[in-house]
C-alpha cells in the first residue's frame, strides 16, 4: 500500500497517448543489505547477514536457503522474469541455489511495481562487500575480492545482489508470525505516518483493497516525535503473538527515530516478524531517502546503485541537470521547470508525447547545455528535440553557442526545433543561423507553433537533413 501510494504521488507511471511512460523517482533507493546493514547500527533487530562473491560460494550454504532476488521495487515474490522463471523469490535445497541463483542474476523482473519494463537483477560494486563484511566480521572473513565463508552458520537467505558477481547471504530465521510495518510522509496530517498490519509477508495493496479494517495508521507529531502511546498504538496494530510488548514499543520507537534522523521519505518492512526467542526483527528492509538531504547523509548517498537508475539521470546528474526520463518522442530542454511543464503539456495538445523533462537552469553553461544534448540524443526513442529557452539570466546566446558545439561533437539524427526568446535572443538567433547554415529556418515567436513543429516533425523526418534546426 505504502509503496503503491508513494508511487502515485510521486513516481508516476504514465499511460500518455496509449503508451506506457515510466516516470522516474527523484530519491534514493537502497537494497536491502545495505537497509538491514543501516538498522542494525540504529539497535534494530535484523537477521545477520553479508554479501559474498559469487554464485559459487553460495553453495557453501547449509539446508535450505531462500533466494531473493534485489530489485528497487517491491512484489518481487509475486514477480515474473521475462525469461519465464515465475518468482522474484524461491524456497531452495542448498544443492539447487546456484540454479536458481544463476536465472535471476542479471535476468528482468518484473512486479506490480516496476512496470511492465522491469528491473534488472543488476551489478553493484565490491566495496559494500566490504562494507557489509564489517557488520558480520566475526563470522566471515574477507580477503580482497574472495569471501571465505564460516561454517558456523547452518542455515541462510540467499538474496541474488550480482554486484561484480555479489550475492546477498543472511540468516534464515525460524518466524512464529509475519505482519506489516512501514513509515511514510502523510500530506494530510503534514508529517510521519505510521502504517502497521497484523498480516505481513504478502501483498499489502491486495490485503488493504479487501481488508482495509486490516490496516492501523498512526500519524506522529513531527514536533513532538513518537511517543510511548504512539508506539504502543502501532503494537497493537501489529497485534504480535509471542513478541514481549516493551521491546517491541523500544524497536518501533528506534524505526522511527531512523526514519527522521536519516531523511527517510519511505521506510517499509514487509515482513516485521516475531521469532521464537520473542523478538520483533525486521525480516526486510526497504528505505527510500530524501534527495534534497545529500548533503548531510553523504554516508547513505554513497550507497546509491546507478545501476538499478535511468542511465539518463545518472549522466544528468553528473552534468547538475535536473532531468526525469520519460517514453514519448520528442525531447525537451527548457530553462526553468514551470516552463518545462508547460512545454510538456502543449507538446501533449497537439498530439506528441514529451520523452522527458529537462530543466538547465538559470545558470548553465555551454558545456551543461552539450551534455543535455548528449543525454537527448543518447535516447533512441528520441525523433525530434524541442529546445524552449526564454532567457532572463539564462542568455539566449549561451544556449545558441552550447546547441553548436553538441552539433559538432554529437551526431544530431533528429530534427532540432529551437524557440528562444528574451536576452540576447537576436546574438543567439544568429550564432545559430551562421553555424548551422539552416535552410529551414522562420521566425516564430510562440511556443504553440514551436511545439506544433515538434509533433509534425515526427513525420517529416526523411525530409530533414541531420543538422536541420528550426528556429521558432
Amino acid at each position: 500500500m505504502v509503496r503503491g501510494l508513494i508511487g502515485k504521488l510521486a513516481g508516476r507511471s504514465l499511460s500518455v497517448a496509449g503508451k506506457w511512460q515510466q516516470q522516474q523517482l527523484r530519491r534514493l533507493y537502497i537494497h536491502e543489505y545495505q537497509g538491514a546493514d543501516l538498522m542494525s547500527k540504529h539497535g534494530i533487530n535484523v537477521p545477520k547477514g553479508v554479501a559474498v562473491g559469487s554464485v559459487d560460494e553460495v553453495k557453501k550454504a547449509i539446508r535450505d536457503v531462500v533466494v531473493k532476488s534485489q530489485i528497487l521495487a517491491g512484489g518481487r515474490g509475486l514477480g515474473t522474469f521475462k525469461s519465464g522463471l515465475q518468482g522474484g523469490v524461491h524456497i531452495v535445497k542448498a544443492d539447487q541455489v546456484e540454479d536458481i541463483a544463476g536465472k535471476m542474476l542479471g535476468q528482468i523482473l518484473v512486479t506490480k511495481q516496476t512496470g511492465p519494463q522491469g528491473k534488472i537483477v543488476s551489478k553493484f560494486t565490491l566495496e559494500l562487500a566490504a562494507h557489509f563484511h564489517f557488520l558480520v566480521k566475526s563470522v566471515f572473513i574477507l580477503i580482497h575480492d574472495i569471501l571465505e565463508i564460516s561454517e558456523s552458520f547452518d542455515a541462510f537467505s540467499v538474496s541474488s545482489l550480482l554486484i561484480h558477481s555479489l550475492v546477498y547471504l543472511c540468516e534464515k530465521l525460524s518466524l512464529v508470525n509475519e505482519m506489516y510495518f512501514a513509515i511514510t510522509l502523510d500530506r494530510n496530517s503534514a508529517g510521519p505516518l505510521i502504517i502497521a498490519c497484523k498480516i505481513g509477508g504478502t501483498s499489502i495493496e491486495d490485503l488493504a483493497e479487501k481488508h482495509p479494517e486490516l490496516i492501523v495508521k498512526v500519524p506522529i507529531d513531527v514536533f513532538t516525535g513518537i511517543t510511548d502511546e504512539d508506539a504502543a498504538k502501532v503494537v497493537d496494530g501489529l497485534s504480535p503473538k509471542v513478541a514481549d510488548r516493551n521491546a517491541s514499543i523500544e524497536q518501533v520507537k528506534k524505526l522511527y527515530e531512523l526514519f527522521v534522523k536519516c531523511d527517510c521519505t519511505l521506510l517499509e518492512i514487509n515482513p516485521i516478524a516475531e521469532t521464537f526467542d520473542k523478538q520483533l526483527v525486521a525480516a526486510d528492509a526497504k528505505l527510500n531517502f530524501d534527495d534534497n538531504a545529500a548533503f548531510r547523509q553523504k554516508e547513505i548517498f554513497a550507497l546509491r546503485d546507478p545501476t538499478q537508475e535511468d542511465p539518463r539521470e545518472v549522466a544528468a546528474t553528473k552534468a547538475d541537470l535536473n532531468y526525469i526520463g520519460l517514453d514519448g518522442e520528442i525531447g525537451c530542454m527548457v530553462n526553468s521547470a514551470g516552463l518545462a511543464m508547460a512545454t510538456m503539456d502543449i507538446i501533449k495538445l497537439h498530439g506528441g508525447t514529451p520523452a522527458n523533462f529537462l530543466d538547465v537552469g538559470g545558470n548553465a553553461s555551454e558545456g551543461q547545455v552539450v551534455e543535455a544534448f548528449k543525454i537527448l540524443t543518447s535516447d533512441e526513442k528520441v525523433k525530434a528535440i524541442l529546445v524552449n529557452i526564454f532567457g532572463g539570466i539564462m542568455k539566449c546566446n549561451v544556449i545558441a553557442s552550447g546547441i553548436v558545439n553538441a552539433a559538432k561533437q554529437v551526431q544530431l539524427k533528429v530534427p532540432v526545433i529551437v524557440r528562444l526568446e528574451g536576452t540576447n535572443v537576436d546574438l543567439g538567433k544568429r550564432i545559430l543561423k551562421v553555424n548551422l547554415k539552416s535552410h529551414l529556418m522562420k521566425e516564430i515567436l510562440y511556443l504553440d507553433d514551436a511545439a506544433e513543429k515538434a509533433v509534425k516533425a515526427l513525420s517529416s523526418r526523411n525530409i530533414l537533413t541531420s543538422l536541420s534546426v528550426q528556429i521558432a
